[in-house]
């Protein structure tokens, strides 16, 4: 019975179920109960209609992308002249796994891959470097590989994985649509290797 059919039966004003052996054996449902039932489809079918949202922005997501992949991310701000010396942070551990997405003319950071809007984004234009910065073990004992994207705002976002060719791979793409010099080395043979599209579970 599809969900349109249930709802014209729940709206009848009450409802006898009776077993064909036993008279006792009885179900009556109330108005009141009728209704929440009526809710509950109704709740139900705006669930299966987001996610049906949801993974069709996944399918255009990995579709048009030229990358895209699970980062351990967290922001910077650089100090700019005539402000006051920016305490040193670099030792606090805030790093915060996030969907990061290169599409277009910019970089979308997603919450989680399922999300349907960006939590921030950078467009291309607004980044003036793209550099690898050294690698670091946090408290699960893993090392990670990290690079930072700086914007012409003074925004700097530090961007970490436990894989080097990962990180390699997004300073390369990175820096080959912002039109910027390769400023470093490769670290590895391993890590010229082309990537299309890297995906983990966050923890």
């Amino acid at each position: 019975m599809g969900a349109a059919s249930l709802l014209h039966l729940l709206s009848l004003p009450r409802i006898r179920w009776s077993s064909s052996t036993e008279d006792d054996d009885k179900i009556e449902l109330t108005r009141a109960e009728v209704e929440s039932l009526r809710t509950e489809i109704a709740d139900a079918e705006e669930r299966e209609s987001q996610l049906k949202a949801r993974l069709e922005n996944i399918d255009e997501v990995l579709r048009y992308a030229r990358l895209s992949g699970y980062l351990y991310i967290r922001s910077r701000w650089t100090q700019l002249p005539g402000e006051p010396p920016i305490l040193d942070d670099a030792d606090v551990d805030d790093w915060l796994p996030r969907f990061v997405v290169l599409q277009g003319q910019c970089v979308y950071y997603y919450l989680k891959s399922t999300d349907l809007s960006p939590q921030e984004s950078t467009l291309l234009c607004d980044i003036v470097e793209v550099g690898q910065l050294p690698n670091f073990v946090p408290e699960d004992e893993k090392t990670r590989y990290a690079f930072y994207i700086m914007t012409s705002q003074g925004l700097k976002f530090e961007c970490s994985s436990m894989s080097e060719i990962q990180v390699d791979s997004w300073v390369r793409a990175i820096r080959g649509d912002c039109g910027l010099s390769d400023g470093g080395e490769s670290r590895s043979k391993t890590s010229r290797q082309e990537v299309g599209s890297w995906y983990s579970t966050p923890v």
